[in-house]
C-alpha cells in the first residue's frame, strides 16, 4: 500500500480519488465539536436546528469535514510529507447532515523544488469533498513539503523506524 509520495512521483494535473469515503454519523458531530469546543446549537441542538433554520435539521460542522477531507488525502498525498506549510484557501459550499457519506478528491495543480534544500520540494494541491450525491461541500488548497527520493534514502529508506521481526528461540 502506497503511503504519500515523494517530489518526483507527483504529477501536475493528477487526480487521486481517496477512497473509501466516510458516512458522517451524529456521533461524529458532536465529538468533533465537543473536542473543539463548538457548541453552537446548529450542530448540537435538534430543536433548535428544526424550529430555527433554514434547514430544518443539524448541520455537520464544517471544519470536521475539513479534516476529514483532509485525513483521507494522506495516503496519496501528504504520508511522507515533511510539513504542511500552507492552507491558502478552504471554501464550505454546501451543507452536510449526520448520514450524508464524504468522498473525496485531490488534483496537483504544481510543484516547485526547494529554494533552500535540494533534497525536498512543495507540491501545491486542491482537494474537493462530495457527498453520495456528488453534491461538492468542501474545497481547499494547500502546499505541502515533500521528501525527494534521495532524502528518504539518506534516512534509511521508506519505513525507518520500524522494528524488525524477532522469532522466538531464534
Amino acid at each position: 500500500m502506497q503511503f504519500g509520495r515523494t517530489y518526483e512521483e507527483f504529477e501536475v494535473g493528477a487526480v487521486y480519488k481517496h477512497w473509501p469515503g466516510k458516512t458522517v454519523t451524529e456521533y461524529d458531530d458532536h465529538l468533533f465539536c465537543l473536542l473543539t469546543m463548538n457548541h453552537h446549537p446548529l450542530h448540537m441542538d435538534t430543536n433548535y436546528a428544526e424550529k430555527t433554520t433554514d434547514f430544518g435539521k443539524n448541520v455537520v460542522v464544517g471544519n470536521y469535514i475539513y479534516s476529514l477531507l483532509l485525513g483521507m488525502s494522506v495516503p496519496d498525498v501528504s504520508g511522507k510529507a515533511i510539513a504542511n506549510l500552507e492552507i491558502e484557501s478552504l471554501r464550505h459550499v454546501a451543507p452536510t447532515f449526520h448520514g450524508d457519506t464524504i468522498y473525496g478528491e485531490t488534483t496537483v495543480l504544481d510543484k516547485t523544488p526547494s529554494k533552500s534544500k535540494s533534497d525536498r520540494g512543495i507540491v501545491y494541491v486542491e482537494t474537493k469533498g462530495y457527498k453520495q450525491d456528488g453534491t461538492l461541500v468542501c474545497v481547499f488548497r494547500r502546499k505541502v513539503m515533500v521528501p525527494t527520493e534521495t532524502y528518504i534514502k539518506e534516512r534509511g529508506g521508506e519505513q525507518p523506524g520500524r522494528p524488525e521481526l524477532k522469532e522466538q528461540g531464534k
